[in-house]
């Protein structure tokens, strides 16, 4: 296991490993839309520099808004015309009693993306990113960023298409099959508990909207 005093730069070996069950957790955001290597989705970069996975633990539903750009307009002869602009989604997601730490100090991964604990505790269920580093994300994005999802959405990315064996809709679903480039609509948390320990439990709420 690679040890060094920063996480290692991103690898489909190293995002593979920081996935705790067959799927990847629901979403990560990134500064870049990535690339994909032997089926992964790989943000370039270092974690926590350059992207964050945002834990499971405790997350609630996922809300997607389809926004449909158009501008429609009535015909003499009665019907409706419409000319389409553009598809755009807006987001909202909220986690509750989200630990603020993903871990009890600071963790470096290998370069399996496994964690090397040298003592430190996991807070998250997934070691995913707590409510500070969430919260330190957005201070630091006034600018848009990619937000990846994982979820089953039918039409795969067009990367995967040489990938594609028997049934090709099924093969992309353990990677994030959708990319969206977005702003903070907003950002709210609250302290619900204050942790006898080094860290706290928080309520997360946030709202996107695709650039």
């Amino acid at each position: 296991m690679d040890i060094s005093p920063n996480n290692p730069t991103a690898t489909s070996t190293y995002i593979a490993g920081r996935k705790r069950y067959a799927r990847p957790q629901a979403m990560l955001w990134a500064n870049d839309s990535g690339t994909i290597s032997n089926n992964t989705r790989i943000p370039s970069g270092i974690e926590k520099e350059d992207f964050i996975i945002c834990s499971d633990h405790n997350r609630k539903d996922i809300g997607i808004t389809q926004q449909r750009i158009e501008t429609r307009q009535r015909m003499v002869n009665g019907t409706m015309r419409s000319y389409h602009i553009a598809d755009k989604i807006a987001l909202s997601v909220s986690w509750d009693m989200l630990p603020s730490r993903s871990y009890s100090r600071q963790v470096i991964f290998g370069s399996d993306g496994k964690p090397v604990l040298s003592g430190a505790s996991e807070y998250t269920a997934d070691g995913g990113a707590g409510g500070v580093e969430l919260l330190d994300w957005y201070e630091n994005h006034s600018g848009p960023f990619y937000v990846y999802l994982g979820y089953d959405k039918y039409n795969a990315p067009s990367q995967l298409v040489a990938q594609q064996v028997q049934d090709g809709s099924f093969d992309w679903l353990g990677i994030y099959n959708d990319v969206r480039l977005m702003y903070f609509a907003s950002f709210e948390y609250h302290i619900q508990k204050r942790g006898a320990s080094n860290h706290d439990l928080w309520s997360v709420s946030v709202s996107l909207e695709e650039v």
